[in-house]
């Protein structure tokens, strides 16, 4: 589906333009043209490749999708794969993939699986007229930099969720409870990990455009597609620092059940103690012999009561001195 064709030159927009109209703007040297493509057919790609005369791999790496973040060169065009990850209500991640063709004079954008538009960065280029005379590379580096910045509300989303993982480790639950933290820990490292496999092959990408020898289509643009390299850097050393929380949470939670079952353990052994000194003293005189001493003692029935509570009177303050009980 076409989402937006229009014509530029000297940084300002020229005009909408129908498809059939793209090649005569492009053939204009002073001119460029910036296509956005959602979800199209094959043959709104062949039409397209027609049109920019685009390498038949790149059409074929976007038709078929599903490709791994990416820059490639093509002669003197460049051919861009770019991942989107947004959270949905439930906080599963959706990726979406954003093909961008660049040459000289066009700019080709395709975008699937992606719930938010592009529409924003075509107005920030709109608006900044000194920049979009750079040309297609600018229209590049303004498209990499809004992905860029979407990790970055999905990464504090994800953040604000270990801190109340965190926090219900260290309330009391039980058994069920932790089980259920240990499953929401563990689903976060692995959206962790999905959102680290779409971030760093595009920090990979990105730094080719940014030192080295640079495609003559991005010369000038150098330090525009650093500030991106570095954004991908901080989000790559967050996701992993996050990580490492993740790890140090599940072993923190599983030494809190581990905590719980010993104190569970120690109340038990308590209780047992308690009934253990009393069952002791009646059976040793329950036993069927005659010569037991003060067997026929007057007193001898409160005495072994009032022993059996007195130790019991110990144990007691004993286990709890103790923090057993």
């Amino acid at each position: 589906m076409l989402i937006n064709c229009a014509a530029y030159q000297d940084g300002r927009k020229l005009a909408d333009i129908d498809i059939d109209s793209i090649s005569d703007y492009v053939a204009r040297p002073e001119c460029f043209v910036w296509v956005a493509l959602k979800d199209p057919e094959p043959d709104e790609l062949a039409v397209m490749k027609d049109e920019f005369g685009l390498h038949e791999l790149a059409i074929e790496d976007a038709q078929n999708g599903h490709q791994r973040p990416k820059i490639e060169e093509y002669g003197e065009s460049l051919f861009a794969v770019m991942h989107t990850v947004e959270m949905d209500e439930a906080g599963e991640l959706l990726i979406g993939e954003v093909d961008v063709f660049v040459g000289h004079n066009y700019v080709l954008s395709v975008r699937r699986g992606t719930r938010t538009g592009f529409q924003n960065v075509r107005a920030r280029c709109e608006r900044d007229p000194h920049l979009l005379k750079e040309g297609s590379a600018f229209v590049l580096y303004a498209l990499a930099d809004d992905i860029v910045d979407r990790y970055f509300p999905v990464i504090e989303a994800m953040s604000t969720e270990i801190e109340a993982l965190e926090d219900r480790i260290f309330e009391r639950n039980n058994s069920a409870a932790s089980r259920v933290i240990i499953e929401d820990l563990y689903s976060l490292k692995r959206r962790l990990v999905i959102l680290q496999h779409h971030v760093t092959p595009l920090q990979e990408a990105i730094g080719k455009l940014t030192g080295g020898r640079i495609p003559s289509l991005c010369e000038g643009m150098q330090a525009y597609f650093r500030d991106v390299y570095d954004h991908l850097q901080r989000i790559v050393k967050t996701i992993d620092g996050r990580r490492e929380m993740v790890v140090t949470a599940v072993q923190v939670n599983l030494g809190m059940i581990s905590l719980a079952e010993s104190e569970v353990t120690k109340r038990l052994g308590s209780f047992a103690a308690l009934f253990a000194v009393p069952t002791m003293i009646a059976g040793i005189y329950g036993m069927n012999f005659e010569a037991i001493p003060e067997l026929h003692y007057k007193f001898g029935y409160p005495i072994c009561l009032a022993v059996m509570l007195t130790v019991d009177v110990i144990l007691y303050w004993r286990f709890r001195k103790a923090g057993w009980l």
